[in-house]
């Protein structure tokens, strides 16, 4: 079940133990008759696992939970950790970018992680090569925090093993999918909304026009955050993403001080989150519904997001959730430019 659901759930059966036991019959309503809850021995297994690789679990709602990721709506359920987790208390900032930067692009990011942790900022990033690797390195002193698409204990690619070493010894690495996991492409889409949820902004280095920084940046501008990106030559297809964000509204960063500028002391500053009404939660029977009438009305064939919007008749806030669910459950795949179709 995705983060939605699982709120759902505890909000209508007042304890874990009660949502565990409605889940059989929920899914036999849903149409699958032989549901099993997951045993408790792997449960068991994973926590030890978790031990084994010096991980913690940490919940939404616990003192060490990020503040700002906490807000989102489509906030994971818990994280696994293993490093520092005392960086998450300062004002934090996402710098993401493309894997197969330019020279120019990883000393950019590199200088501005460097210059942006100095000033008081904890750097989030994916653990990418390229712009990813950079800015972690460029913020190891300071503290920065490298958000991973599969288990916090899965180093991909390979070749960071030793950079993941490095971030643990003064930052942090953190994951919302099981230990061990391996990642696959999904979990890079889920991964994405973490690095921005838990950042006061996004800044893109280097990124093409259809590229996962960009996701990360759409997904930052649906969370009420601000995106910050470095311009680029516009004969260099790595800059044309950039490019893009720039005339559709970014703040042009051509150092550390347009970002300062713009976000202000992060000492003497909070993080700026939206302040959107709590909305009230659906019952499971609606949620259901909901996910078969929008799965209905898309097929294979693309589909503007805001067409289907308008189709179903609601508001973008209520159907976003619905469609984030369905995205990370692999049911509905979403394209560049705010397309969207039913997964084969």
């Amino acid at each position: 079940m995705g983060p939605v659901t699982y709120a759902r759930l505890l909000a209508e059966h007042r304890s874990a133990t009660g949502a565990l036991d409605a889940l059989p019959q929920i899914a036999r309503n849903a149409g699958v008759p032989d549901y099993q809850v997951c045993p408790i021995g792997v449960v068991r297994g994973e926590l030890k696992a978790g031990r084994a690789a010096k991980a913690r679990l940490v919940f939404k709602g616990e003192p060490d939970f990020p503040r700002a990721l906490a807000d989102i709506d489509d906030a994971p359920v818990m994280l696994w950790m293993i490093g520092v987790a005392s960086v998450l208390q300062r004002p934090m900032v996402a710098l993401v970018g493309a894997r197969n930067a330019s020279s120019l692009g990883t000393r950019m990011a590199r200088k501005l992680a460097q210059e942006l942790g100095e000033a008081g900022f904890t750097v989030v990033s994916g653990l990418a090569r390229g712009v990813d690797a950079a800015a972690h390195d460029g913020s190891l002193s300071t503290g920065t925090v490298a958000v991973v698409a599969g288990g916090v204990d899965v180093i991909y690619p390979a070749e960071n093993a030793n950079l993941a070493q490095k971030i643990t010894k003064n930052g942090l690495r953190v994951s919302d999918q099981p230990i061990g996991l391996h990642p696959h492409a999904r979990h890079f889409v889920a991964r994405n909304r973490i690095i921005s949820g838990m950042a006061q902004a996004t800044i893109v280095v280097e990124a093409a026009a259809k590229s996962g920084s960009l996701i990360t940046a759409r997904r930052a501008l649906d969370q009420g955050r601000d995106v910050l990106a470095v311009p680029g030559h516009p004969f260099d297809a790595r800059a044309s993403g950039c490019n893009m964000l720039i005339r559709d509204g970014a703040i042009l960063v051509r150092s550390a001080h347009d970002v300062l500028d713009h976000l202000g002391d992060p000492t003497a500053i909070a993080p700026k989150l939206p302040l959107e009404p709590v909305p009230q939660p659906r019952g499971l029977r609606e949620t259901a519904l909901l996910h078969a009438d929008i799965l209905d009305r898309l097929s294979p064939a693309p589909m503007a997001e805001d067409q289907l919007i308008r189709s179903l008749g609601a508001a973008p806030t209520a159907i976003a959730p619905l469609l984030m669910d369905l995205e990370l459950d692999g049911k509905v795949i979403r394209q560049a430019g705010g397309i969207l179709a039913r997964a084969n």
